[in-house]
């Protein structure tokens, strides 16, 4: 039976790799709500909008309701408040929810509360309550609740300090050296399965962008072991820690949540959103990983609506499903789009040799192809185009330009064929 899992909110990056880990798993519905729209209705293609926002009175009645209209058994959370609010109210939501412990959550959340829990440890970095604790600068500054480096700045003196309000920020030693995630896991008993590290080589909007595996030190393994026994998790979490000027590793944070990069731990073979419902759900997981480093490198991506209904593609062959001698990767995705859509497909084309043993060379079958039009050199496309709730795809602007001139209907050269991509799952 198919295990129906909700990401809330949807629209936020580590939603996506949420998103990108569960949606291919063959026992796995994956929904998507938001209260805010962002980007969820262009990843999840079960996306539910306009909630209420979590503080406001009718929220768990529409919450609740959603989970029973789509028979709802996992809730994933993606946002650090929420992850800690839906712990707090664990049973008002009437599906299990991939959670802390709720007195963990709040460690979490707060940074004064973790420093506090992990004060006695040597990786807890040294933390002043006022200017005159200081001894020394610079020092570095960070809301007590945030995330993503948002109001967090190092502080070179003490007129830097002016207006620093130690009840609502966290300061502590500067951290001068490397800094690291480091993606974890901890099964139903309380056992810590996975402790993967990985580098903060570039940082967007507080958000790792590029990043590579790193070896698990015992240092690293032992503050791992050591969070996990003091907490209380279930699923998967992480931490951040950058080493000091003695080259020692110092705590940055715990989280309770999805990180966006933790694709690059499902990439070593770890698929951490999918093993904490198995985890939430009571069943026993294991963790196997490959042993080889891995790189990662993101920048932002583009989706698309397109605003017009269409049941017919018109597709050029040369220079459109083929392109430099090669089969156009992105051109043979959306064929097999139109055919999982029931779209039909015409191909339309020139084609200098037979069109068939072309198809055949390439290994293209001819049945993602509705019909085949083959064209002599002299005749026009326009003259074979029935233009009703159809699209004309073709790398001529002049033939491009006919098409729309005479049927006004929506023409796309090769560039362009990602406009029509929909990579909802």
């Amino acid at each position: 039976m198919k295990i129906n899992v909700l990401i809330f909110p949807a629209g936020e990056v580590n939603s996506v790799e949420l998103h990108n880990a569960l949606s291919t798993c063959v026992n796995i519905k994956v929904f998507g709500a938001s209260s805010v729209e962002r980007h969820g209705s262009y990843v999840f293609k079960n996306y539910i909008g306009g909630l209420p926002r979590i503080l406001e009175s009718e929220f768990f009645e529409a919450f609740n309701a959603l989970l029973d209209d789509n028979k709802i058994d996992v809730v994933f959370p993606t946002h650090d408040s929420i992850a800690e609010f839906f712990s707090l109210n664990q049973a008002r939501i009437k599906s299990k929810v991939i959670v802390a412990a709720a007195d963990t959550s709040r460690v979490c959340r707060d940074k004064f509360l973790t420093y506090e829990h992990f004060r006695e440890d040597s990786f807890c970095p040294a933390i002043y309550r006022s200017l005159d604790e200081i001894p020394a600068y610079p020092v570095f500054i960070k809301p007590s609740q945030g995330q993503g480096s948002v109001g967090a700045a190092p502080c070179l003196s003490a007129s830097d300090m002016e207006g620093v309000d130690f009840s609502t920020y966290v300061v502590s030693e500067l951290l001068p050296g490397e800094e690291l995630t480091v993606d974890c896991i901890t099964d139903r008993h309380g056992e810590l399965k996975l402790a993967a590290p990985r580098s903060r080589q570039r940082v967007m909007a507080g958000i790792s962008v590029a990043s590579e595996t790193q070896v698990l030190t015992e240092e690293i393994r032992q503050i791992a072991h050591t969070i996990n026994a003091r907490l209380k998790f279930l699923g998967l979490w992480f931490f951040q820690i950058k080493k000091d000027a003695s080259g020692k590793y110092k705590l940055l944070e715990v989280a309770t949540r999805c990180a966006g990069t933790m694709c690059l731990t499902r990439a070593k073979g770890a698929n951490l959103a999918l093993l904490s419902v198995y985890a939430v759900l009571g069943k026993d997981i294991d963790v196997v990983v490959n042993d080889q480093m891995l790189t990662v490198d993101r920048t932002l991506i583009n989706r698309y609506k397109l605003d017009y209904i269409y049941d017919t593609v018109y597709y050029d062959f040369d220079d459109t499903v083929t392109l430099n001698g090669k089969v156009n990767l992105a051109a043979i995705r959306y064929l097999y789009q139109c055919f999982n859509q029931n779209i039909t497909v015409i191909l339309i084309t020139k084609h200098e040799k037979n069109i068939h043993e072309t198809l055949d060379f390439y290994g293209i079958h001819e049945k993602l192809f509705s019909k085949i039009i083959h064209l002599k050199p002299y005749e026009n496309k326009i003259d074979h185009i029935i233009p009703e709730r159809a699209i004309f795809i073709d790398n001529s602007f002049a033939e491009r330009k006919a098409v729309a001139q005479k049927y006004k209907i929506p023409v796309f050269d090769v560039d362009a064929i990602e406009v029509l991509l929909d990579w909802r799952l």
